[in-house]
């Protein structure tokens, strides 16, 4: 199996009880975002909460940011818990 095979998810109990868990904060993280984005959009309308509103712009963009890095722990630790020889044989092809 490649490190990102989205197959690993479903070898085990444990790697999808992760997979479900990493799922649900990428999905908390995506709401974050898309909340932040319109508190902000709203407050733009008041031009004395402008800034409050950038605030909220800047959140929304690091929530957005922050997603690969949630994907790309999750599909290691999965790849952790995988087994080792087949993650050896994968980077010998390479």
């Amino acid at each position: 199996m490649a490190l990102f095979d989205r197959d690993r998810r479903e070898e085990n109990p444990r790697t999808r009880r992760l997979y479900a868990l990493w799922e649900l904060i990428y999905t908390f993280v995506d709401f974050g975002a898309a909340a932040a984005f319109l508190v902000g959009s709203v407050l733009f309308l008041y031009e004395s909460q402008q800034t409050l509103a950038t605030w909220c712009f800047i959140v929304g963009s690091a929530l957005f940011a922050f997603k690969p890095t949630i994907r790309t722990v999750r599909d290691l630790k999965l790849a952790s818990m995988g087994d080792v020889e087949d993650l050896e044989r994968e980077g010998r092809r390479d």
